[in-house]
């Protein structure tokens, strides 16, 4: 989805059992790089430490802090994951510091506890508790930083829901999809995803019935034949059929007037003019025209909160829904339908306004 699924969202999906796909309204490089640290990540640690240069002014930290909250940051000789570790600095370095030009090697901390690399979630809890520390470096032999613990990370993990298990593959690494086009530059996008250790692709565009779409298909199941393909989007059987004879192993499904995008999307419409700049054009068949028709509009829209403590609430609901349906899972309440044992029943939008919260004063929604 168009700025919204990055390596930080598809991680956080892929923990609680399900799996992002990675936007393409970015460079190829963009797309694999983001593969790539989801694939490498190791859960219960930082997805990405920030780092900075012992040369970087304190003032660099000062906007973090503005940005994401936070004033910690990890120093290494090349400012970037990877780096040799040279420090860390803390709020407790610089608050009382009126030169915030001054730079991080005057006032990091050098002497640190670190980890190796491979220690455990488990282990790493326990070095922080046994030292006291608020985070936990993990070096390779060389003294490189590969990974970042926190006392913090540890603690929010505890107070959010009962996770389930995580989406992995045979390796035992997260799961991550891609979404890419069907032109043919896209081809060798679909190559180096691949290479990366994609799990699944998506095959995005506004009306998936199309020459474009099943030439593509066919070219992934030659060239890629393990490689999971989703296809669409669709909305009627005949669409569905000619897709799924092709070799497509999912659909996506639905199309229509949304709030903000014709096509159903959310935050920045994939259909606006400023996603189109940014290479979504192609998805509209729009890249070779002088003239482009907005088909959606960019946004905000109020934050809901964690992934992580709202998918496991989704998860239950779905759970409670089976046991009010009879049923224990997906396919008992299809063959439940397709039997006649159970029927579906369409509803007014005056029935279902009867069915919620009605004819209270006052009343405290919470979801959970």
């Amino acid at each position: 989805m168009d700025t919204v699924t990055e390596a930080e969202m598809a991680v956080a999906m892929a923990l609680v059992g399900g799996m992002g796909f990675i936007h393409y309204n970015c460079t190829v490089a963009d797309q694999v790089a983001a593969v790539v640290k989801v694939k490498a990540h190791q859960p219960g640690f930082v997805v990405t430490p920030v780092c900075m240069k012992p040369s970087d002014p304190i003032s660099a930290i000062d906007n973090i802090k503005l940005t994401k909250n936070f004033s910690s940051i990890c120093v290494t000789d090349t400012g970037a994951l990877g780096g040799k570790l040279l420090g860390i600095v803390t709020s407790r370095d610089i608050d009382f510091i009126d030169d915030r030009q001054m730079p991080l090697e005057d006032v990091m901390t050098k002497d640190v506890v670190t980890a190796p690399e491979g220690t455990t979630p488990k282990a790493a809890v326990d070095i922080l508790k046994r030292n006291k520390k608020g985070r936990l470096p993990l070096v390779n032999a060389n003294d490189e930083l590969v990974n970042l613990a926190t006392r913090t990370g540890f603690v929010e993990e505890r107070q959010l829901p009962p996770q389930g298990a995580p989406s992995l593959d045979s390796k035992g690494r997260l799961l991550v999809g891609a979404a890419t086009g069907t032109r043919e530059g896209d081809k060798e996008r679909i190559a180096r995803l691949v290479e990366a250790g994609v799990d699944a692709v998506i095959l995005d565009s506004s009306q998936g019935d199309s020459t474009y779409q099943l030439g593509m298909l066919r070219h992934i199941k030659q060239h890629h034949p393990g490689l999971d393909v989703i296809c669409g989007n669709v909305v009627t059987g005949t669409q569905a059929r000619r897709l799924i004879e092709a070799g497509a192993d999912g659909l996506r499904v639905g199309m229509g007037s949304g709030s903000i995008c014709t096509t159903q999307e959310k935050y920045r419409g994939m259909g606006s003019l400023e996603a189109m700049a940014k290479g979504s054009e192609a998805r509209y068949l729009s890249d070779t025209q002088n003239l482009k028709i907005a088909q959606g509009v960019s946004g905000t829209v109020k934050d809901k909160g964690s992934v992580r403590r709202t998918v496991p609430y989704l998860a239950q609901a779905v759970k409670q829904g089976f046991q009010d349906l009879g049923v224990q899972d997906i396919p008992q309440a299809r063959n439940a339908l397709y039997s006649g044992a159970m029927r579906m029943e369409c509803r007014t939008g005056a029935a279902q306004h009867e069915g919620g919260v009605h004819d209270l004063l006052t009343f405290d929604k919470k979801p959970w």
